[in-house]
């Protein structure tokens, strides 16, 4: 029987150890587990070409020790294959939509985009797509002994399924924004204005509605902001939909009625003031993709979002309940908030409150169309302002939005406005 030697100065023995190097450098691709399966799948193989040749890259190999090689080197992958076949996939990830609204448009047409947008926060992930439907049936998890009544009880009773394509969203199909569907006269975003700020200054001749300063403690980035509507400062504080419009329309909204999709655009539970570069970050993120950078604010923030989902019956994600379970069982007693403008299980309004309700000053009704345009302002006969994506937009006499919004700049000619860098609305 021929002894075993290993020979360093062939050139094959230093090919083998290269190939050897190089199935190992491939199989890190896929993690260092990956890399020693393929390096003992190396050695393997050529410990069979040595029990059938006694030659191997290595040197003059006998049979019993190329045997001996080769169990050793199937009995470390089978370890290791074994050991890696547990791990578990990335969960999968919100497509990132912007739709966040500036308060300095009064009533604007708002043109949101579907790409991604914001870094994701404490949890992560990325996009997919095609079939219209919903992937699996719903399915629901239960929280370790949560108080009654609480957010943390609440996230097991919402349906969990995968996320549903963006197929057919347009920010247009939740109502103009933004509809005073409370029929109190004022327009919902300086509602949401007089309800999250202090020191509030209303501007005279409008009833009371149109904030024009304010005090804002920002909830989101834990700031303090001087609000002061105009031109370059309004934009400091949007309103964020807490449920984003683009998120809500993949879990359940593509199914409503546009009624229920304007109310639910509109509802103050689902509002709230904020910093704008924080809105701008979140975009259309759910709780698993972006969470308030304050972290004294994140249960009270997850709870909202958790009562919204309920009421409005949307689902979640698998890894959306997961984050959610994560950030109240910081808090477990953490309550859910009260309010909300439709009816628990049936989606139907509240008394008071309606569908194709005045935008602001302005007025339509459902089925009636825009209301007959006032006298044309000699004073601003083409009203100019900035939606929640800095664009620049003018409003013509005619218009739907003209009548109620109130101009950042004025312009005598559309042509004057488009040489300012404004573009024409597109409602």
């Amino acid at each position: 029987m021929p002894r075993s030697t290993v020979d360093t100065r062939r050139p094959a023995f230093w090919v083998g150890l290269g190939g050897l190097g190089l199935v190992a450098l491939v199989g890190l691709l896929g993690g260092w587990r990956i890399a020693l399966a393929f390096a003992f799948l190396y050695l393997a193989v050529s410990a069979g070409w040595a029990i059938v040749t006694t030659r191997v890259w290595w040197g003059r190999t006998a049979r019993r020790d190329a045997t001996i090689v080769g169990a050793v080197a199937v009995t470390a992958l089978i370890v290791v294959g074994t050991a890696s076949g547990g791990t578990p996939a990335p969960p999968e990830a919100a497509p990132v939509v912007s739709e966040t609204l500036s308060p300095t448009v009064a009533a604007d047409d708002v043109e949101e985009s579907a790409d991604p947008a914001p870094e994701p926060a404490d949890v992560s992930e990325p996009a997919a797509e095609p079939s219209p439907a919903p992937s699996p049936e719903p399915t629901t998890t239960a929280s370790a002994d949560p108080a009654r009544g609480s957010a943390l009880a609440a996230v097991a009773t919402l349906t969990v399924k995968g996320r549903a394509p963006m197929t057919g969203y347009d920010r247009d199909r939740f109502g103009p924004a933004w509809s005073d569907v409370d029929r109190n006269g004022c327009d919902t975003r300086n509602d949401v204005l007089q309800r999250d700020l202090t020191d509030v200054v209303v501007r005279a001749g409008t009833r009371g509605c149109v904030v024009t300063a304010g005090t804002f403690h920002d909830p989101y980035a834990g700031e303090t902001i001087a609000f002061e509507r105009g031109w370059g400062t309004s934009e400091l504080v949007q309103i964020d939909h807490v449920v984003a419009l683009a998120d809500a329309w993949q879990k359940g909204a593509r199914q409503w009625s546009s009624g229920t999709r304007e109310i639910f655009a509109n509802d103050p539970l689902n509002l709230l003031a904020s910093k704008g570069e924080e809105n701008q970050r979140k975009g259309a993120g759910d709780t698993a993709t972006w969470l308030p950078p304050n972290k004294a604010f994140r249960c009270e923030y997850v709870a909202r979002q958790v009562a919204v989902k309920q009421i409005y019956e949307l689902w979640v994600t698998a890894a959306e309940q997961d984050a959610m379970e994560r950030v109240l069982s910081t808090c477990p007693d953490q309550p859910l908030p009260a309010g909300g403008l439709v009816e628990r299980g049936s989606l139907e309004p509240v008394d008071g409150v309606s569908a194709g309700a005045p935008t602001g000053d302005g007025g339509f009704t459902e089925g009636s169309g825009p209301a007959a345009p006032r006298a044309v302002d000699e004073d601003c006969v083409v009203k100019g302002n900035i939606n929640s994506e800095g664009e620049h937009i003018y409003h013509v006499p005619g218009g739907r939005f003209y009548d109620v919004t109130v101009p950042e700049r004025c312009f005598a000619t559309p042509a004057g406005a488009e040489a300012a860098g404004f573009r024409a609305s597109k409602l």
